[in-house]
């Protein structure tokens, strides 16, 4: 067009000799200027699509390469290819061991459909319980992986066992690359999401339990809720396009409904994220319209979820949806109130009203109405847990010893400031919250909002996915500060958050705002500090740490339990095959997979007739008689008793810990307990006389099997009650 213009140009200028030179020097700048619009949008979009292709080929080989490196710490650790099929089952331990059981459930039922049916009408696991094993373990990952593995023709390549653990360490590998787009949609630079990878493996003690427990279900679900969290901080941002939003929508409703299935307690975690939405909302700092539409998402995954999970009372009764459904309601109110100024007046005095009270009453009149059981052992826990009710039940005195329900221990935050992780988050924690209280107390003042925040503002706490991120942050940090078993969902948000705080100009920026910075160019320092210090940090870390992964990699560890082996090849050989066990749950979680033979109870929480069980079985490790115990034991019908060494003479590292201790307590075997007066019991610790075999534990059981381990004791069926 350029070459067409010229001679017009010229003819021009012959006829007009006259014209001002003003004129043809505008006319060449134009001439010059028409290749420009055409170069520089073909440079931009080179540019952008160069970023997205470096960026998110780094976000997918960090997920491939955590999840090798999974699976050679793990052959390392467990020598695992080495190993019979028997010895790598006992690697799984506890609930872990009664998930893959079911698995293997799976590949030998003769159709998927006949599989299906007999765990959800499963008599075969519990003596004289018919439980639906789908919807009380939420076993979908295993009907999944049992669907994949026969499905794709894996049979004839790989064994059952290494197809199930890989697809865990896939997720795993999901998991670290939904965790790095995350910091790099809040940064712009995927360099935060090298370093919240960096920080991820480096404190994995403290971000996952795959190392010790592959079956969990948080191993399988919380990939998801990454996926999920991931397309929320896309959908949050300002200014995106209409295909952007429409993909970050689809995404974040799938993984929301994912991610429920998956793992029993999700709700509650889903709960906590519309807590920080509705913060969010209520702050008028994000589109209130995108806010409703997650909630939405909530209400058609909740129930979704219900029906699929064969009408599950645990999600009506969910606070997620009772908080859910008021905010709607309340937000129908709230526009309602806008038609008139007094009237609009009247309705957010009411508006206030309801969001602080309908969630609460939403809730108790559903528990009216819905029968449930599940989780009210939950909110009892919860009682003894914050000081709000005191018990010697055995159950809750058990469950607040476990590790994972303490308060985190010194070691772990002396961890997390040895790799440098605490540290940036403190900072990147303060400057973004007091950003974001500036913004919100300029809002209360009427100052209203930028449609676009640009990096010479340095307000960082503008934008609506840093103020949803650090409320979540903050949610999530005080219930990890309570429950140490939190700490899995609450350290792998620190080390994102903390690299996309070091990694953004924006956050740099808004420091030396409030500094006043005016001896460097600020914008310029900030751009040189977002690179300088996440590119120091990722030098110090592979300095110190790198040697050591190596090392793990390199070490061979060695899993050698020949007790456990040893009595599960007694079991498989001698007792027969309708013979019911009964010992600690954990142990029972082990029988089941690697026998399949039938246990009186199971490592499962969720279910007050099993912890009930529980509690009854471990009477065996308490003063009482052995007529006592023998009632206990043949009313589960069981016929064979294992009594563990290491329970029977556990030394616990926590004063009133041992379960020998809680029974004594439960029981009132105990010379004071806070001042107060119990007797002793005048039957020793059965665990210790049955050994001894004398009358009547003689009368009751027969020794059949001993190692330096256990002691397996027929109960008989004959008695003669003489003592």
């Amino acid at each position: 067009m350029a070459e067409e213009e010229g001679p017009a140009v010229e003819l021009c200028q012959r006829k007009k000799p006259k014209s001002s030179e003003n004129k043809e020097s505008a006319k060449e700048e134009k001439i010059n200027d028409t290749p420009i619009p055409e170069r520089a949008p073909k440079y931009v979009i080179f540019q952008r699509f160069a970023k997205i292709f470096i960026g998110c080929l780094a976000a997918v080989t960090s997920g491939m390469m955590y999840a090798l490196y999974l699976s050679a710490f793990h052959e390392r650790k467990f020598w695992f290819s080495n190993r019979q099929e028997l010895e790598r089952e006992i690697t799984f331990q506890g609930d872990s061991a009664i998930y893959y059981s079911y698995y293997k459930d799976m590949l030998k039922a003769p159709s998927f459909e006949r599989g299906v049916y007999e765990l959800t009408h499963n008599n075969k696991t519990v003596s004289l319980k018919t439980i639906n094993a789908v919807q009380q373990m939420s076993l979908y990952p295993e009907l999944i992986a049992s669907v994949l593995y026969q499905a794709t023709g894996s049979n004839e390549i790989i064994e059952p066992m290494y197809f199930y653990i890989g697809i865990v360490f896939g997720l795993q590998g999901i998991y670290v690359t939904a965790l790095f787009v995350t910091s790099w949609l809040m940064s712009g630079t995927w360099l935060a999401g090298m370093l919240t990878v960096a920080w991820f493996i480096i404190n994995r003690v403290d971000t996952t339990r795959i190392e010790y427990s592959i079956p969990l279900r948080e191993n399988w679900a919380l990939p998801y809720f990454a996926c999920q969290v991931a397309a929320l901080t896309g959908y949050l941002k300002s200014n995106l396009n209409t295909y952007t939003e429409r993909f970050c929508y689809l995404l974040m409703s799938a993984s929301t409904y994912t991610f429920m299935m998956m793992w029993e307690y999700s709700h509650y975690l889903l709960f906590l994220q519309a807590v920080s939405l509705f913060l969010l909302d209520v702050f008028s700092v994000a589109q209130g319209d995108k806010v409703h539409e997650v909630y939405k998402i909530y209400i058609f995954s909740l129930f979704l979820g219900y029906l699929l999970q064969f009408e599950n009372p645990a999600l009506l009764v969910s606070p997620l949806l009772s908080l859910v459904a008021a905010l709607m309601l309340t937000k129908c109110l709230q526009l309602y109130g806008k038609k008139g100024t007094f009237v609009a007046k009247i309705m957010k005095v009411i508006n206030f009203y309801l969001v602080c009270t309908l969630p609460v009453t939403l809730n108790i009149i559903i528990k009216m109405f819905v029968p449930h059981k599940e989780n009210e052992h939950i909110l009892k826990f919860l009682e003894v847990k914050f000081g709000l009710n005191m018990t010697k039940n055995f159950t809750m005195n058990w469950l607040l010893c476990q590790e994972s329900l303490q308060t985190p221990s010194q070691d772990f935050f002396l961890r997390l400031t040895q790799s440098s992780l605490l540290p940036f988050y403190i900072l990147v924690l303060i400057i973004c919250l007091l950003s974001m209280m500036q913004v919100i107390f300029g809002r209360i003042n009427g100052k209203s909002l930028k449609e676009t925040v640009t990096l010479e503002d340095g307000r960082i706490g503008e934008r609506p996915e840093i103020i949803y991120h650090i409320i979540h942050t903050i949610l999530l940090g005080s219930l990890a500060m309570v429950l140490e078993g939190l700490k899995y969902i609450w350290t792998p948000y620190v080390c994102m958050l903390a690299a996309f705080g070091v990694c953004s100009p924006e956050l740099w920026m808004t420091l030396f705002k409030w500094l006043r910075l005016r001896t460097v160019h600020p914008i310029l320092l900030a751009l040189i500090l977002s690179m300088a210090v996440p590119t120091i940090i990722g030098l110090s870390l592979w300095k110190e740490f790198f040697p050591r992964l190596m090392t793990e990699l390199t070490e061979l560890q060695e899993f050698y339990d020949p007790d456990t082996v040893e009595l599960m090849t007694w079991i498989k050989r001698q007792a027969p095959v309708a013979a019911v066990f009964a010992g600690s749950p954990q142990l029972m979680g082990v029988i089941k997979l690697c026998t399949g033979w039938m246990v009186t109870s199971l490592p499962l929480y969720n279910d007050d007739d099993l912890l009930k069980r529980n509690e009854n079985i471990y009477q065996i490790y308490s003063k009482r008689s052995a007529e006592d115990i023998y009632k206990i034991l043949t009313s589960y019908k069981a016929n064979y008793l294992i009594v563990e060494d290491a329970i029977c003479n556990e030394v616990g590292t926590m004063r009133g810990c041992r379960v020998k201790d809680l029974l004594d307590i439960a029981n009132g075997h105990v010379v004071c307990e806070e001042g107060k007066k119990l007797t002793y019991s005048k039957y020793g610790r059965f665990c210790h006389e049955v050994k001894i075999n004398y009358s009547p534990y003689v009368n009751y059981f027969t020794r059949v099997y001993w190692n330096r381990s256990y002691f397996v004791y027929k109960i008989n069926t004959v008695i003669s009650f003489q003592s």
